[in-house]
């Protein structure tokens, strides 16, 4: 039984998605790092930092954001969560923040290891979005 609050850090590959009706579209691939907190095995709260990856006229400087986290344990190694918060992207292309919200699973592989994977809207406009897919490794303590 895992003793609570329980912090964790994370790396994640991310694969994210600039649409955009009226200005620069892109895509490409960066590196998303995490930490937080769960308070309990329902609950907890995380933040992202992510960078990298340009793909024609659209270069990600970073993301920031910081989310509440609901978690669903469907057994002990497996669960599935859902993110809601806030989010600043930094494009070369100008600065915006909103809110933004997600789903993902996680797998147990040790016992303070998980492996996982997400889909984020982090900004959702009438004329753009910017989503990411994120998979990778979470180390708890």
């Amino acid at each position: 039984m895992p003793m609570y609050p329980q912090g964790y850090i994370g790396a994640d590959a991310m694969f994210w998605d600039l649409s955009n009706d009226v200005g620069p579209s892109g895509d490409s691939a960066g590196l998303r790092l995490r930490g937080g907190a769960q308070f309990n095995e329902f609950f907890g709260v995380e933040a992202h930092l992510g960078t990298g990856g340009s793909d024609g006229p659209v270069e990600l400087d970073h993301l920031i954001g910081a989310y509440g986290k609901g978690i669903l344990p469907l057994s002990d190694e497996f669960r599935l969560y859902g993110l809601a918060g806030i989010t600043e992207v930094d494009f070369d292309v100008g600065r915006e923040d909103g809110l933004s919200y997600g789903a993902g699973a996680e797998f147990d592989i040790a016992p303070n290891f998980s492996v996982g994977a997400d889909y984020m809207r982090y900004l959702d406009r009438s004329d753009h979005t910017f989503d990411a897919a994120s998979v990778g490794l979470r180390f708890r303590f």
